[in-house]
């Protein structure tokens, strides 16, 4: 299948709290009960049709599954600006790595595409609530002072995997939408500007004999 957009969104968090699991889920829809200590950096990818604003988007997503440990971060680091989108996963039995999200969004600050790149904070593991360590309205409310959302998931039993990765998506989606509209304004880059309009960008000169 032939897509509209290749789309690329790296899943960072501290080590075992469940990335490559989530990923596997999102891709082939099984639970890796299995811990796997990813080395490095490694990459799913999955074609799916979105749709978005009415119109249906063929998306080509490759999603980078990074190393939590210390020692790898100076690696994954270079993937960063290339990425589009992030999700930023913890653990809800380990306190943590909820206190980690903070320092993985001033990483991304620093070497992502922008300062305000999209971001969708996940607590995974919802499914053992009874080992539960970090409340919802905590997480939520941490969440919503960065102004990023927040969504309670379950890489066991599938819980909001799509709707994680979906919510990511859209929000791409608006920033670019909205990027392409701004380069079509006038007198910028990427639209023919009409010469019946003033170039803001080179100035005429004065016609003025005083």
């Amino acid at each position: 299948m032939e897509y509209d957009y290749l789309m690329k969104f790296l899943a960072l968090g501290d080590s075992g709290v469940g990335k490559t699991s989530f990923l596997y889920q999102y891709t082939d829809g099984k639970f890796i009960s299995k811990f796997i200590t990813t080395v490095g950096i490694d990459f799913r990818e999955k074609r799916l049709v979105y749709q978005f604003r009415g119109k249906n988007h063929r998306i080509h997503l490759q999603l980078w599954d990074t190393a939590g440990q210390e020692r790898f971060r100076s690696l994954t680091t270079a993937f960063y600006r290339d990425a589009m989108g992030f999700l930023l996963i913890f653990d809800l039995t380990n306190e943590k790595s909820f206190l980690e999200i903070r320092n993985w969004i001033e990483q991304l600050r620093i070497h992502a595409y922008c300062e305000t790149p999209d971001i969708v904070i996940c607590g995974n593991k919802a499914d053992l609530e009874d080992r539960r360590i970090v409340p919802e309205w905590k997480a939520r409310e941490f969440a919503e002072k960065y102004g990023y959302p927040y969504l309670e998931t379950s890489a066991a039993m599938g819980q909001n995997i799509n709707r994680a990765i979906e919510t990511l998506l859209e929000k791409v989606l608006l920033r670019m939408e909205t990027a392409v509209d701004r380069a079509m304004m006038p007198g910028r880059r990427g639209r023919p500007r009409d010469f019946e309009e003033p170039d803001l960008n080179n100035p005429q000169p004065s016609t003025c004999s005083c």
